[in-house]
């Protein structure tokens, strides 16, 4: 199976790319599943920890980036 990828868009969120599977912390599954995930990284979402476009609202400026995974 792929490994998941981070990127972070430019001015936006967290992108996560590949299998995911997406539970709270008492492992509660939330119902997203699938190859993409959008990770609020401005904090101003009101779907924490998902992204909701508020990050265009609140003029959020950050960088594109990759997080690389490491064993």
């Amino acid at each position: 199976m792929a490994e998941p990828t981070i990127k972070g868009r430019a001015d936006g969120p967290l992108m996560v790319l590949g299998p995911i599977r997406f539970a709270n912390e008492g492992e509660t599954e939330q119902g997203k599943k699938g190859t993409r995930v959008s990770l609020c990284r401005c904090g101003g979402s009101n779907k924490k920890p998902l992204c909701d476009g508020t990050h265009r609202r609140i003029g959020f400026r950050a960088p594109a980036c990759e997080v690389m995974l490491v064993e």
